[in-house]
């Protein structure tokens, strides 16, 4: 089932990373869902899943995507302008939630949010929601580009810092060129290293520890492994851990 949205607005971050805040009437979610959108072609449908940078209980809902030159939809979204339509799902799914973490005596004290590029979406809905600063002492996001130019809600990660200053961590990290305060490491390697954790202030640890990871599924493989290294488990339904991760594509 597709229901119309209609572009509000487009926020370009750089010539090809680009965010579509679309007007639609979407069924109640949690953050951390997806979304997909679609249009066709050649009456054909393309459709693909975008995770919701929007918190619930907004009356817009937002994506976060980047163009690919030989995409089927992408570079159309990127095309798109305020009043043009598109067709969207009008249920969001998906289990990357604070849900699906383990409360009482198996939740610890830190939240770690990785993610890489696009990913950090569904994270930036997480953080504008009450329930991660109720539940943690600290939340962390871990934040890996390529760029300085590819970090994207930078002025909405300024104000979780504002609003709280002594929970809220963020660590950029920029792997092709300098930028003020940020790492250079890839994810998994500033895991192994003890340079994240050293940066953050914080241990990564089965006891105290957290960890969702949503990202390109080199990411997410080499970060799980450096992260079993240290004592943590992934977290199942069955099984309750500390590793909740979400492969982006």
């Amino acid at each position: 089932m597709w229901i119309n949205g209609t572009v509000l607005k487009r926020i370009d971050w750089n010539d090809k990373l680009f965010s579509l805040r679309i007007k639609a009437d979407i069924e109640p979610f949690i953050a951390g869902q997806f979304i997909k959108l679609s249009q066709k072609r050649d009456d054909k449908r393309v459709a693909r899943a975008y995770s919701l940078v929007n918190p619930p209980g907004t009356d817009y809902v937002e994506v976060l995507a980047v163009a690919v030159e030989e995409g089927q939809l992408s570079p159309d979204l990127q095309s798109l302008t305020p009043g043009d339509t598109i067709e969207i799902t009008p249920k969001a799914t998906g289990f990357m939630t604070l849900d699906e973490i383990p409360q009482g005596a198996l939740q610890g004290k830190h939240l770690w949010f990785l993610a890489t590029g696009t990913a950090v979406g569904p994270f930036i809905s997480m953080l504008a929601t009450d329930e991660p600063w109720q539940r943690f002492e600290k939340v962390v996001l871990v934040y890996g580009v390529r760029l300085a130019e590819d970090l994207a809600y930078l002025d909405t990660i300024k104000q979780f810092q504002q609003k709280y200053p002594q929970q809220f961590v963020f660590i950029p990290i920029v792997t092709r060129e300098d930028f003020p305060d940020a790492l250079s490491c890839r994810i998994p390697d500033g895991i192994s290293s003890g340079l994240i954790e050293q940066k953050a202030g914080l241990g990564i640890n089965a006891e105290h520890s957290q960890v969702m990871i949503c990202g390109n599924p080199g990411m997410i493989s080499d970060a799980q492994a450096a992260l079993i290294e240290k004592g943590l488990n992934k977290n199942l339904r069955r099984t309750p851990g500390q590793i909740t991760v979400e492969k982006y594509w």
